[in-house]
């Protein structure tokens, strides 16, 4: 008996020294390789040894196992472990919770929790799974597991508050749910405890965020919380600062910024990040200074946020210095300032040497190869960038949105349609991006139909609130012919910006609404909404087109002397097309002269087609000169210039020019006209003989001079620019594109329906006239839409004010 007791007891003590044994072991992996790419390995091996010895591990054994496996992602083995024990403890159980929740899965956590028997969980059970929810974004979930903790009456504590608060700053839309907390939080006397102040004032700064809570009153509590803190640590701080810089209020970061005693390279990147989203890169760059003289070493979020300064700025030249310190300083350089760097180089010109710094890199994310394919859309190099986009590996839903609103913004609608289109069917969520950018491609095409569609899409979906899609809107009614439309949009949205006015402004005037256009544009101003340069070229525009000569010239003077912004070539371009279409031709040619550029052909142009309409033979003629220079192979100074001979009935010569554009090899751009009827498109070309009905076309345009004659219209055979009989000119004007177009409208569109033509070139005085009388015989409104412009006839009367 006595021997048996003594092996019992040996036996005892071996058993004992092996667990210690392993136990050494497994203590010693999880603190020594703990991060190491061999502790799985290590721990396999272990756990192979132990199984081979015979060794039978008891449950701080298995959970030492367990806990090991699941920091290694070694979380099947953990599993496996995990179902193998009859009765795991609590330890175990929060184990695979924490192990769960962290690998993204905290459903599977939930299970676990559900199964663990009331009886057996505590406090640090539940922190677990709060955390849980807390880290997977599922704050709901993490509040209600709160409540029920309390309700079964277990005592929270202060890694309880923390994980809860992280989870209600996740949520929190309204001051009352801070307050609530804050209550919570006193009443528990975890007040005390710097983590969870510091979880509170989270919660208080996220919410500041919310459009239903008010910014001031929670950034005032956040702020008090923090100073009424007996001691802060670096979160405390970092906290604030970036609060303040998220609820737009730079100064206050900036005063607490200025009080820290040691400010850390967060709280740095911070204020810079902060000044260069509202625009202040002087600030950010200065703060760079001062950062750098201190003795702190920028990261990859401090060069991320100086590059997009530096991008934004256009300061190309302080842009290559940050890419030079990052490649003498960084070893590793990270993914997201490669990023910022292709970014810079596109906005800088260089797309080129952006696609040379994608090349380079290797890897790429999703980022990477958006910034490059919207350098190539940006710089209108749409072939390439649609050979990029094919070779994309990943699509995300910001990938074909750029797509398609390059498509679109480069004149090619109908590719833009059918991008949008397989985007829907492939089943990729159709943000309001992308519907701004199909709605776009309607604005380019003229497909009143399919964007009115778009439109009812857009407020099924609830997208209608969208400052993109309404700004889209406004564009696509005002090129569609349908002003009211773009007005009710732009009145009907929750929030304009200085986009939304030039659309309007811009769509105004083409409709020759031009008084209203500057009545709108005063209007910004009043509300303080400041210009840009595309303000100036709308409003410019829209005198242009209505005559409003002073007030143009008005606009085009304060553009630098009020608003500091330097005109370009394009505001000359406009103004020498609102001098010379007055036949201020003298005039125009005065500030030609005294341009600070080389005049291009876009002014030329102007010149020569004010030239051709006020009929000064030898201004055109210098101005067709320098456009043979510029442009030689363009049809329109050919055509512009032999027009103003004709017109001023200088036959030979106009017949000169023509004969010198076939020489030359040049072919006129022939004009059409397009309709729309029960979803066909028709096309009218000059004299058109093609159109399976242009017969009846021909008979009911008669029938139509018939009467237009008996109230009056007669043809203006000036407009025919060829030396031939009265008779055959008004045959000749008879069977221009547009009024083809127009007739074939009032044949097949019902009663009382408008009529909406598109035209290539712009339309003829002759045509124009006679859309007066038709408006008025058919009683119809008849819209045209020609290359510079938009007509609307009604009850004899256009909107132009026959000023074109």
């Amino acid at each position: 008996m006595k021997n048996a007791v003594k092996t019992s007891l040996q036996n005892q003590s071996a058993t004992s020294s092996i667990a210690n044994f392993y136990a050494v072991q497994l203590q010693l992996l999880c603190r020594e390789h703990k991060h190491a790419t061999s502790a799985s390995a290590l721990l396999r091996s272990i756990h192979a040894n132990m199984i081979t010895s015979g060794f039978r591990p008891r449950s701080h054994i298995l959970n030492s196992l367990i806990n090991i496996y699941c920091k290694n992602s070694g979380l099947v083995y953990a599993k496996h472990l995990f179902d193998r024990i009859p009765q795991p403890d609590v330890v175990a159980r929060t184990t695979m919770i924490a192990a769960y929740s962290a690998s993204g899965e905290p459903k599977l956590a939930r299970e676990i929790f559900d199964k663990t028997p009331l009886s057996f969980r505590d406090t640090v059970c539940y922190n677990a799974m709060i955390t849980g929810y807390s880290h997977n974004n599922h704050g709901h979930a993490a509040i209600k597991l709160f409540l029920d903790m309390r309700w079964k009456n277990f005592q929270p504590d202060e890694y309880t508050y923390t994980s809860v608060l992280a989870a209600l700053a996740l949520i929190a839309d309204h001051e009352m749910h801070c307050r609530q907390m804050h209550c919570a939080v006193a009443k528990s006397g975890m007040a005390n405890f710097k983590c969870v102040v510091n979880a509170l004032i989270c919660v208080y700064v996220r919410c500041a965020s919310s459009p239903l809570a008010s910014s001031l009153l929670l950034m005032d509590s956040a702020s008090k919380l923090f100073y009424e803190m007996p001691e802060r640590d670096d979160l405390s701080w970092t906290t604030i600062i970036t609060g303040y810089v998220k609820n737009d209020d730079l100064d206050a970061a900036r005063k607490v910024f200025d009080g820290m005693d040691e400010k850390l390279l967060v709280a740095w990147n911070a204020m810079i990040s902060g000044y260069v989203h509202k625009g202040f890169i002087f600030e950010a760059l200065d703060m760079l200074r001062k950062m750098y003289l201190a003795g702190m070493k920028p990261d990859e979020f401090t060069c991320t946020s100086i590059l997009s300064a530096c991008a934004d700025a256009g300061l190309f030249l302080l842009g290559k210095q940050v890419h030079a310190y990052v490649k003498r300083t960084e070893e590793k350089i990270h993914v997201s300032v490669y990023n910022a760097l292709i970014t810079l180089y596109w906005k800088c010109g260089r797309v080129d040497d952006a696609r040379k710094v994608f090349d380079n890199l290797v890897f790429k994310d999703i980022v990477s190869w958006n910034a490059v394919l919207s350098a190539y859309v940006s710089a209108g190099r749409i072939s390439e960038a649609k050979l990029f986009f094919d070779e994309m590996p990943e699509k995300n839903s910001l990938a074909w949105t750029v797509m398609i609103s390059g498509l679109a913004q480069n004149g090619l609608g109908e590719d833009g349609l059918k991008l949008f289109n397989q985007m829907r069917v492939k089943g990729i969520e159709l943000c309001d991006y992308a519907f701004a950018g199909a709605i776009t491609s309607c604005a380019v095409l003229g497909a009143l139909e399919t964007g009115c569609q778009l439109h009812a899409q857009l407020i099924q979906r609830g997208y209608d609130s969208s400052l993109s899609a309404g700004n889209a809107l406004v564009t696509f009614y005002g090129r569609s012919g349908v002003i009211e439309a773009a007005r009710n949009v732009f009145l009907t949205m929750p929030c304009v910006d200085l986009v939304s006015w030039n659309a309007l402004v811009a769509a105004l005037g083409q409709h020759g609404y031009g008084v209203q256009a500057v009545g709108l544009f005063e209007q910004m101003l009043d509300e303080n909404i400041m210009p840009d340069r595309i303000s100036f070229l709308t409003v410019i525009s829209a005198c242009s087109h209505a005559g409003l000569v002073e007030k143009g010239r008005h606009y085009f003077n304060i553009m630098h002397s009020v608003y500091k912004i330097i005109p370009g070539e394009d505001h000359y371009a406009r103004l020498v097309d609102l001098l010379s279409r007055a036949g201020r031709l003298l005039e125009a040619k005065e500030v030609i002269q005294n341009m600070p550029y080389k005049p291009k052909a876009p002014i030329w142009e102007a010149l020569l087609a004010g030239c051709r309409t006020h009929r000064n033979v030898d201004l055109g003629v210098e101005a067709a000169e320098q456009l043979f220079e510029l442009t030689p192979q363009h049809d329109g100074t050919y055509i512009l210039l032999a027009n103003t001979f004709a017109a001023a009935g200088r036959w030979d010569d106009a017949a000169k020019v023509r004969k010198l554009m076939r020489d030359q090899g040049v072919k006129k751009e022939p004009g059409c006209s397009w309709i729309k009827v029960e979803n066909t498109v028709h096309v009218f070309l000059v004299g058109d003989t093609a159109h399976p009905e242009i017969q009846v076309v021909y008979n009911y345009l008669e029938e139509l001079r018939l009467k237009m004659r008996k109230m009056g219209f007669v043809p203006d055979t000036q407009y025919v620019l060829h030396d031939m009989e009265t008779e055959q000119k008004e045959y000749a004007l008879s069977t221009h594109s547009e009024k083809l177009a127009v007739v074939f409208g009032l044949l097949k569109l019902p009663r009382g329906a408008t009529i909406r033509v598109f035209k290539n070139l712009r339309i003829c005085g002759d045509c124009h006239n006679a859309f007066k009388f038709m408006s008025k015989v058919e009683a119809r409104e008849i819209i045209v839409r020609d290359g510079n412009r938009f007509h609307h006839f009604r009850d004899g009367e256009c909107s132009c004010g026959n000023y074109w």
